[in-house]
């Protein structure tokens, strides 16, 4: 492997057509340039710089090592300033529902980033219960999860409003059995939805079951059945609230986080001022 400091002795040598200004440009002596260029030339076994030449210039070997030596010293320069800059060496592993990444935390996320240039955000969207599998597992540093009450530990709750929706052009009634559209096993909502309407003494099926809370809504807004779903996610969305069954209770909206001070603390304040301003849509979106 060729030396930099050679190369770069080389290169100067040819740049400035004299082992003299070269030697000021390196902040060098005319004997150490000379020593380095040398010492290049028995690596390479040829000579590099027709010495006797006024300016200096490379030989035929010179002229088609510079380009190459060139190159190396411009990716070694890079190597340095991408291993000197601190930019995204730490991580912060945050978890959180599918419907709280929204715009607003998606500002909060990008305004830290920028003033904390070490910190890289790990996003990750999920379930509230795999979030909190995966939480207690140390797989996050910080998570938002959906459950039925908070925790002891949490570092800030709020209430979420909970409603059953049908498609806005929905027909008045629902057959018996209840069609319903829920999202897959383990979903926190799928099972209260089960148990509201077993207390209801109705039968149901699933007639559709989506990964996604979009995939969910648009199910809904088709027709394909009722679903349980927080008021705040439904904006924009063609479906109204199913007022056969009246008032559900709110879910608790959580924030969890294994660290109380520093960038971490930071983060989980700024993102549960997103959760507290959140506002649920007006009962009926068309």
């Amino acid at each position: 492997m060729l030396d930099p400091r050679l190369l770069r002795a080389f290169t100067a040598i040819v740049d400035a057509g004299s082992f003299t200004l070269a030697a000021e440009r390196l902040h060098m002596t005319q004997s150490t340039v000379s020593q380095q260029l040398a010492r290049l030339e028995d690596a390479v076994g040829t000579a590099l710089i027709d010495r006797a030449a006024r300016p200096v210039r490379p030989t035929m070997a010179g002229e088609r090592l510079l380009g190459y030596a060139k190159r190396l010293l411009a990716l070694q320069h890079e190597a340095e300033a991408a291993l000197g800059d601190p930019a995204g060496t730490a991580s912060i592993r945050i978890g959180l529902p599918e419907d709280i990444v929204s715009t607003a935390m998606a500002r909060v996320f990008g305004d830290f980033a920028r003033r904390h240039r070490a910190i890289r955000l790990d996003v990750t969207a999920g379930l509230s219960r795999d979030l909190t599998r995966r939480y207690r597992a140390g797989d996050f540093d910080i998570v938002v999860v959906k459950e039925p009450e908070a925790e002891p530990g949490c570092r800030a709750t709020f209430p979420e409003a909970m409603a059953w929706f049908e498609g806005a052009d929905a027909p008045g009634e629902w057959p018996n059995p209840i069609p319903l559209v829920a999202f897959p096993a383990g979903g926190l909502y799928r099972e209260a939805m089960f148990e509201r309407i077993e207390n209801e003494q109705r039968r149901w099926y699933v007639a559709f079951s989506g990964s996604s809370l979009h995939n969910v809504l648009v199910a809904v807004e088709a027709g394909l059945g009722l679903s349980l779903l927080p008021r705040s996610t439904t904006a924009g969305y063609r479906v109204k609230p199913y007022a056969a069954f009246g008032v559900e209770p709110a879910m608790a909206v959580s924030v969890y986080s294994w660290e109380s001070a520093g960038p971490v603390s930071e983060l989980v304040e700024r993102m549960a001022a997103v959760l507290a301003a959140r506002r649920a849509p007006p009962d009926a979106v068309g």
